[in-house]
C-alpha cells in the first residue's frame, strides 16, 4: 500500500508530501538480510594461520623399543617422541605431540582456509530491497536509533547536497528532531581487551545514513565529522543499510535518490 511521507527543506521545515516508491512496500526479510550481511563480512576477512613448523623444532624422536625405558610398567612410552640426546634432566622428556608440554597444536588454523562466502546475485539484491523497505518501519528502526516522533524514512530536498559545513548539517538534523540521536553517536567507549593497543581504542555507535543521487555531493565532506555515513545510491549495500545485520538503519534520502532507487529497483 502506497504511503506518503513528509519532505523537509534544508531549514528543517516540512514543505510537502510525496508517495514512497513501491520498493518500500516489500516484506521485511531478516533472514535474507542476515545471509547477505555475513557474506559481505566474509569478504573483509584476512586469512591467518600458524607457522607450519610451530611446535616441531625439537630433537625429540621415537625410541622404538620399550626396554629402553626400563620396566614393564613403562610399556607404551616408546609411542611418544622424547628427547634422547645426552643424559641430562631433559632426557626422555616428551615433546612434539599435542598433549605434551611445548608440543604442536593438534588442529591449528590454516592460512589456506577459504573464508569467502558466495551469495546469489538475486538473493543479494532482494536483501538490499528488504533492507530499504525496513528503513521505513519505525518499530524496527527505533530499536537502535533515537528518532522520537520522527517518521521514517526521512526525505529531504536535493538542496541538502549543497550543505558543505558540518555545523549547518547538525542544525538541520536537530531541527527535524534528531537531537538525542546526535548525542548518542557522539559518545565514545573504551574498548575492552587488547584492541586498545592496536589502534582501535574507542568504540562508537553507528549514526544515520544519508543516501544521495549526487556523486559529488558536499555531504561527503560535512557529514562524516558528525559520525554520519553518506553513500551514492548506486553503491548501496547491505553493510550500509543494516550495519549489524539484524536491524534496519535510520536512512535519510534525498528526493533525487528516491527517484533513482525507483528507476533502478522499480521493475524487480
Amino acid at each position: 500500500m502506497a504511503r506518503k511521507v513528509k519532505v523537509y527543506d534544508v531549514k528543517g521545515s516540512a514543505v510537502k508530501e510525496i508517495t514512497l516508491p513501491s520498493v518500500f512496500d516489500r516484506p521485511y526479510r531478516s533472514d535474507l538480510i542476515k545471509r547477505a550481511f555475513l557474506a559481505l563480512m566474509s569478504h573483509l576477512r584476512q586469512p591467518y594461520g600458524a607457522d607450519p613448523m610451530a611446535g616441531k623444532r625439537t630433537s625429540a624422536e621415537y625410541r622404538g623399543r620399550r626396554r629402553d625405558y626400563g620396566s614393564w610398567a613403562n610399556r607404551g612410552l616408546h609411542r611418544t617422541k622424547r628427547i634422547r640426546v645426552g643424559s641430562g634432566h631433559m632426557t626422555g622428556v616428551v615433546r612434539f605431540v599435542p598433549q605434551a608440554v611445548k608440543g604442536r597444536r593438534a588442529h591449528p588454523p590454516l592460512a589456506e582456509k577459504v573464508w569467502y562466502q558466495e551469495i546469489n546475485k538475486k538473493e543479494r539484491v532482494l536483501a538490499i530491497l528488504s533492507a530499504i523497505a525496513g528503513s521505513s518501519l519505525k518499530d524496527f528502526v527505533s530499536r537502535v536509533h533515537r528518532i522520537n516522533e520522527l517518521d521514517v524514512p526521512v526525505v529531504v530536498e536535493d538542496a541538502l547536497d549543497t550543505v558543505a559545513k558540518t555545523k549547518e548539517l547538525e542544525m538541520f538534523l536537530r531541527k527535524i528532531g534528531l537531537e538525542e540521536e546526535l548525542d548518542r553517536i557522539k559518545e565514545k567507549k573504551v574498548r575492552a581487551g587488547k584492541g586498545k593497543l592496536r589502534g582501535r581504542r574507542y568504540k562508537k555507535k553507528k549514526g544515520p545514513l544519508i543516501v544521495t543521487a549526487n556523486p559529488s555531493s558536499a555531504l561527503f565532506k560535512s557529514a562524516p565529522n558528525l559520525g554520519i555515513d553518506v553513500v551514492y545510491y548506486d553503491h548501496l549495500n547491505i553493510g550500509h543499510l543494516s550495519p549489524s545485520g539484524k536491524y534496519p538503519r535510520l536512512v535519510i534520502y534525498t528526493e533525487g535518490a528516491l527517484e533513482k532507487i525507483k528507476e533502478k529497483y522499480g521493475g524487480i
